[in-house]
């Protein structure tokens, strides 16, 4: 019997003009309420919400052709050869790492270079996956990994340094890279918050062996939950789409060679149903990636949006730099601020939950740089690890640390409220 070709169901005219009109009228989808400033807001209109339909209506809601023209917008816009999406960014990590042991280039109990002032999903999957993380302080201008104490911390078990470009903020690449050829290590990005941040014309993501970026929904374009994994080794790219889905064969052997691949024991077993090594389900799906396809056409001007609402937020506070360190962009780069961070001296005439409370009752959400210190956290107190120092930067942004949200959904008059609201507070010292 021959097989029916699958019909595609469109989406009508009718039905488009009708989701445009609501979602362009709903405003409530496109900013926070007045005088309500969150630390993240996704912005998406009714290109999302239709190509989501789309992927509905056609009966498209696992892994697929979404999936993957999205997986080829993403390596195009970074830069890279390969792209592999997956559910989240942590995940991302924990298929980068395994990878890089699946492919023998990293074995269990080698250590992973990290900056001790990051989120909790830089440390825990190398953890998970058997290796070691080593903390590294934060260099105080950048808040990114301390280039000067990289090269201390190398030791005879670093296999691997995994920069992270904290808030979007490049770290220096070159430097990292010219490190890790001296030494032989493979350099992992972690770009998680850093969408089109870039050194020069490269993005950042496309200098390492491999590296990552996550689709959280408070980051500057959102899948709701999404991650991808980009690298230009073809070995690395065809093991993680095997540990993304099961450990299972790739999808040509399961296509061509159904019945005819096997070895000395499963002979002429069904293809789609053989693992060649432990695996996860991580897949991202159609319906995710529909977001993400409209998302990446859009991050560009996103940024310039985070970039003019940080230029208030520092025109601001310039003249309260005696009490704060506020955010530097290194010459040559962009900084693509997936929030607005900011430190306070210890020598200032208020603490931190002075500043806090005052901006959490004028509706202006606050966080704390991430983890702090991470090897301070009750999660990784206990588990093996190795700390360089005695992190004097880390244990700074610990405890004065706070950042605000800047992403493109803030008004002008949400700007106006932050900005008058840091005025008043710090006008009183």
């Amino acid at each position: 019997m021959k097989k029916q070709a699958q019909k595609s169901v469109k989406i009508t005219p009718a039905l488009r003009a009708l989701i445009k009109k609501a979602v362009t009228e709903s405003d409530w989808l496109h900013h926070p309420e007045p005088g309500r400033v969150n630390n993240g807001w996704p912005m998406f209109d009714e290109k999302e919400v239709l190509n989501a339909l789309d992927a509905l209506l056609n009966v498209r809601i696992s892994q697929g052709v979404k999936v993957q023209l999205f997986e080829e917008m993403a390596a195009k816009y970074v830069g890279t050869k390969y792209a592999v999406a997956c559910n989240s960014g942590s995940s991302a990590n924990l298929l980068a790492l395994t990878a890089l042991i699946a492919s023998g280039k990293v074995k269990r109990g080698d250590e992973v270079i990290i900056p001790a002032t990051t989120f909790a999903t830089v440390a825990s999957p190398i953890v998970q996956a058997g290796l070691i993380p080593v903390y590294v302080d934060v260099d105080q201008n950048s808040w990114n990994l301390d280039i000067k104490e990289v090269e201390k911390a190398i030791g005879p078990k670093t296999r691997v340094l995994m920069p992270v470009h904290t808030f979007g903020n490049p770290v220096d690449m070159p430097a990292i890279m010219k490190i890790a050829k001296k030494h032989k290590l493979i350099v992992l990005e972690d770009c998680c918050e850093a969408h089109g941040a870039a050194i020069g014309k490269k993005k950042v993501g496309s200098f390492g062996d491999i590296s990552t970026l996550s689709f959280f929904v408070a980051h500057n374009i959102t899948t709701g939950e999404g991650g991808m994994i980009f690298t230009n080794d073809k070995k690395l790219d065809e093991l993680l789409r095997s540990l993304r889905e099961f450990g299972r064969v790739s999808n040509d052997v399961m296509k061509n060679e159904r019945f005819t691949h096997g070895d000395k024991v499963l002979k002429g077993f069904d293809a789609r149903y053989i693992f060649l090594r432990l695996g996860y389900n991580m897949r991202m799906t159609d319906i995710t990636a529909s977001l993400g396809i409209e998302q990446i056409k859009k991050l560009d001007s996103f940024n310039k949006q985070r970039i003019r609402n940080v230029e208030a937020y520092l025109k601001a506070l310039a003249p309260y730099e005696k009490f704060l360190i506020l955010p530097t962009i290194r010459k040559g780069t962009f900084h693509s601020f997936y929030g607005f961070p900011f430190l306070i001296k210890k020598d200032a005439p208020f603490s931190r939950m002075d500043f806090v409370k005052f901006l959490e009752a004028r509706g202006i959400e606050t966080r704390p740089f991430f983890g702090g210190c991470l090897p301070d956290q009750p999660a990784f107190r206990d588990e093996p690890k190795r700390v360089v120092g005695n992190l004097p930067v880390a244990r700074w942004t610990r405890d004065w640390s706070i950042f605000v949200g800047c992403h493109p959904a803030l008004t002008a008059d949400h700007i106006k409220h932050v900005t008058k609201a840091f005025k008043e507070f710090l006008s009183q010292y």
